[in-house]
């Protein structure tokens, strides 16, 4: 198997040695992620500017680049620069969950849908922020669990969010809102947005977000496409 590794915390990330030496026991890795951090960027490319793409040392046995574009681009440039075939997109661990619908704003989460496009399976891996480095000792736990169950053969994309303390793990649809956002007016003319957790309560385990919050590993199974399907085959037959 060969596997592409980005994230969009940056190449400096402390956890992305530890996610390229777990994915070495699966087979061949390459590691593209940003120079400096992409959280929010989304889906974002630069086709405009020149890029800086640079070989740096992540891991032994690890081919590895710093690039000065976004987690989409990482996965654009090895598949479409380096010229390679890549059964897996690994993306993360992000420090931060991606879950909810926030996960449109989410470069972790846009890595496997730029994958998606390209016609490559991907897993994006995100972690509670204050405990995000020790996800990396839960990784095995995760893996067992998705090659017991055949979820690369079930599906192709599937968006992962890892607790600080695991009571098991649940397959999850998205949820809703996760953080109410504010513009906090700082000084004259500058504003900076800001946010907190929307929901506390554990009320619908189902859901990616009450499933995390209640302590559960969600694995929510994600498509690329964005037609309604259902309006749709409504609307052709009218």
């Amino acid at each position: 198997m060969r596997i592409l590794i980005t994230n969009d915390d940056g190449v400096n990330s402390p956890v992305l040695p530890a996610l390229a030496r777990f994915a070495r026991r699966f087979g061949e890795v390459t590691v593209i992620a940003p120079k400096v951090e992409q959280s929010g960027m989304s889906h974002a490319i630069d086709f405009i500017h020149p890029i800086e793409i640079k070989k740096v040392m992540i891991a032994p046995d690890v081919e590895a680049y710093s690039m000065d574009s976004t987690p989409a681009d990482c996965v654009r440039f090895g598949v479409l620069g380096l010229k390679q075939h890549f059964d897996l997109v690994l993306s993360g661990i992000n420090r931060g969950y991606n879950l909810g619908s926030d996960i449109v704003y989410s470069g972790t989460v846009a890595a496997i849908f730029e994958a998606a496009r390209l016609g490559v399976k991907g897993i994006a891996l995100s972690a509670e922020p204050a405990h995000f480095e020790a996800a990396a000792d839960n990784l095995p736990l995760v893996f067992e669990y998705i090659e017991k169950h055949g979820l690369l053969e079930c599906g192709s994309w599937y968006n992962v969010n890892i607790p600080s303390k695991i009571e098991d793990i649940k397959i999850t649809k998205q949820g809703g809102i996760f953080f109410t956002d504010r513009f906090v007016n700082t000084e004259g003319d500058i504003f900076v947005q800001e946010g907190e957790q929307a929901q506390t309560v554990a009320h619908d385990p189902s859901l990616d977000i009450d499933a995390v919050i209640s302590g559960y590993v969600s694995i929510t199974p994600l498509i690329a496409s964005r037609t309604d399907e259902n309006l749709f085959e409504k609307l052709i037959k009218m």
